[in-house]
């Protein structure tokens, strides 16, 4: 019984182990040239910088900036 028990343990440990970890690029950011105003709202910042060819975009900085970001 203890024999079986390790060796499901041991099957599991394995196949969490081993599933793929992501590797992230790195993120490039630039100020937004279409977003104007005060950033308060990281959903439509990331909107406007979709329509300038970014993946996404934050609000960021004392000034409360748009900033888009793409991988570099």
């Amino acid at each position: 019984m203890e024999n079986k028990f390790l060796a499901t343990f041991f099957l599991l440990l394995v196949l969490f182990s081993s599933q793929e970890i992501g590797i992230e690029g790195r993120m490039c950011q630039s100020k937004s040239h279409h977003f104007k105003r005060m950033c308060w709202s990281d959903h439509n910042c990331a909107m406007i910088c979709r329509t300038e060819g970014f993946s996404g975009g934050h609000c960021h900085g004392f000034h409360r900036r748009c900033y888009c970001t793409r991988l570099c």
